[in-house]
């Protein structure tokens, strides 16, 4: 049996560029969603991937660690 997926654009999918505050200093933010997928890009030296969960919670299940205060701020960008 072959599996379709869904790979029609999600709710505001798409690329995303804006500032965030972190380690102390604004740096360059840059986010592609795809699907139930955040890939971050921060000041060109660190990725990161987040999953929008079912309950609309945001973990991070790849790259580098980042603070808890950063994906919240992100989700609240990207999702409202």
């Amino acid at each position: 049996m072959i599996e379709e997926k869904d790979t029609s654009p999600a709710d505001k999918d798409g690329k995303y560029e804006f500032q965030l505050h972190y380690s102390g200093r604004e740096v360059p933010c840059r986010v592609q969603k795809e699907q139930n997928k955040l890939i971050v890009h921060i000041d060109d030296n660190i990725e990161a991937e987040l999953t929008i969960q079912a309950d609309g919670s945001v973990i991070q299940t790849g790259g580098n660690d980042l603070a808890d205060s950063a994906i919240d701020y992100i989700k609240k960008r990207i999702l409202g």
